[in-house]
């Protein structure tokens, strides 16, 4: 694995107060040298997001929410692959998104026998083609609140009501210098059918961090929900990061209402301090 080096510690070792959990250290290529992340055993509750991430925070932890999905598989069956993952910082987020929109993505997926099974179809190798080139603007407004305020609130909305969202949700804790970067640090490979290094999707999370102040909150075995502590506020802004939404994952549009790029940007990009993706 070509990220930073950032061991997950020993939780005992560092003092860490948390609840029954287990260490994940499961990969495509068998067990890793070291702990991927931490998961809780159990649900998560209201106010565990901000009590693990001050916690975790000590000893260069960041919390995630992780969840079974509708395959009911926790992050020992999510086909992690640090292996396969690079450093983001060595990716600029523009030519990523351009090289989506063209179809000249870095390396071609795993079709084989480890890829996930959800068949071969890659409608996003020309994802957003002719759509506004360049990265969309910063927002005109401030954020209202702080970042990590803002994903905090998200995270006690989804662990309220998991059911709504993606299931049974527990609290999770990684290794990892940034928000954006959580996917690299566990060799996530939920997006594997439209990117094999999943490094050049946290570029792009990286830059909706700064753009933004998104932050990534929920995992599952091929879905990702983030915070925007700063969204558009308006229809051109909400339309150029649409474009850019559909390049880092097509089926975002292609295979879920409304199917339109410029109604998705109005009710799904325009004000509003989620955005969901899921990877067929």
């Amino acid at each position: 694995m070509a990220t930073l080096p950032n061991p997950l510690p020993d939780p005992a070792a560092c003092g860490l107060d948390l609840p029954p959990g287990s260490l994940v250290d499961a990969t495509l290529d068998g067990p890793w040298p070291e702990p991927l992340l931490w998961y809780a055993d159990g649900p998560a509750e209201l106010r565990d997001w901000a009590r693990l991430r001050d916690a975790g925070r000590r000893v260069g932890l960041l919390p995630v929410l992780v969840t079974c999905g509708r395959r009911d598989q926790w992050p020992e069956e999510w086909d992690l692959s640090p292996d396969s993952a690079s450093y983001p910082g060595d990716h600029d987020a523009e030519e990523v998104l351009a090289g989506y929109r063209t179809g000249s993505v870095a390396d071609e997926p795993d079709d084989g026998p480890d890829a996930h099974e959800h068949g071969e179809d890659r409608s996003g190798a020309d994802a957003g083609a002719g759509l506004r080139p360049g990265l969309a603007p910063v927002p005109v407004r401030e954020a209202a609140e702080d970042a990590d305020t803002t994903a905090e609130g998200l995270a006690g909305v989804v662990a309220a009501d998991a059911d709504l969202w993606l299931g049974e949700t527990r609290m999770a804790l990684v290794p990892a210098r940034r928000s954006a970067d959580i996917p690299a640090a566990i060799g996530w490979s939920g997006a594997v059918n439209h990117e094999n290094d999943v490094a050049r999707l946290c570029a792009v999370l990286r830059s909706w961090e700064d753009r933004y102040d998104a932050r990534v909150v929920v995992l599952g075995f091929d879905t990702m929900i983030v915070s925007v502590g700063r969204p558009p506020a308006t229809i051109e802004e909400a339309r150029a990061l649409a474009a850019e939404h559909y390049a880092f994952c097509p089926d975002t549009i292609d295979q879920a209402p409304p199917h339109d790029i410029d109604l998705y940007a109005e009710k799904a990009v325009l004000n509003q301090e989620a955005w969901s993706f899921w990877w067929d």
